[in-house]
């Protein structure tokens, strides 16, 4: 059960943050507006404040809609830091694309959401997959939040489940163990399969121009 909440909340986590992340990062990137600057700074910031300051606030809203010891709550606080650097990976890859085959698109009579997903997506594939896996290794391997709002089986994911084999006078080593790998297989299968997209993702990323 553990296991299957970690995939659902993972996978939930980054699929969502992959649609709202692309369209924003590419409105930050090629729509010109007033104050785009800061707000590309004001996103970065929100990645900046510590998640224990948020762990109240987000508790008394979570309890007043009651989704408590629910994937959805650990869904909706992931998204809190996921989206935030989902739009910053994004927005550096769409910089590497020339505005030329933009243009030309545009000339051709595409609208701007029929270039981003004609052109610049299936362009930037090494890009939305490398963003992808670092967002679901994020959303697997978070410990703090999950802890904090999930207190029974139904909804603990696969961290916060090794972390109880820890007792005050015992700890089980070998569920401990058991459980790590089991923890390490989903990430180290997507990282085996998208090897080529994240290398090459990586490197696109990381020039401009």
């Amino acid at each position: 059960a553990t296991l299957a909440n970690s995939l659902l909340v993972a996978s939930s986590v980054t699929v969502v943050s992959l649609i709202i992340g692309s369209l924003a990062a590419y409105a930050l990137v090629r729509i010109s507006f007033q104050f785009r600057h800061g707000l590309m700074i004001g996103i970065l910031g929100t990645r900046m404040i510590p998640e224990i300051s948020l762990v109240i606030p987000l508790y008394i809203i979570a309890s007043q809609i009651q989704i408590l010891n629910t994937p959805y709550i650990l869904i909706a606080t992931y998204l809190s830091f996921s989206l935030p650097f989902a739009i910053w990976l994004m927005a550096a890859f769409f910089e590497t694309i020339p505005v030329e085959l933009e243009d030309a698109a545009r000339i051709d009579g595409c609208t701007r959401l029929e270039i981003l997903f004609r052109i610049v997506m299936p362009i930037s594939a090494p890009g939305l997959v490398s963003t992808a896996l670092f967002i679901f290794l994020i959303a697997w391997d978070e410990f703090f939040f999950a802890l904090i709002f999930t207190s029974t089986v139904a909804a603990k994911t696969v961290p916060v489940a090794i972390a109880e084999f820890t007792g005050r006078y015992v700890v089980d080593i070998s569920a401990m163990m058991t459980g790590g790998v089991l923890a390490a297989i989903p990430p180290v299968l997507l990282s085996l399969v998208f090897q080529r997209y994240i290398v090459s993702g990586l490197a696109a990323g990381s020039v401009k121009g």
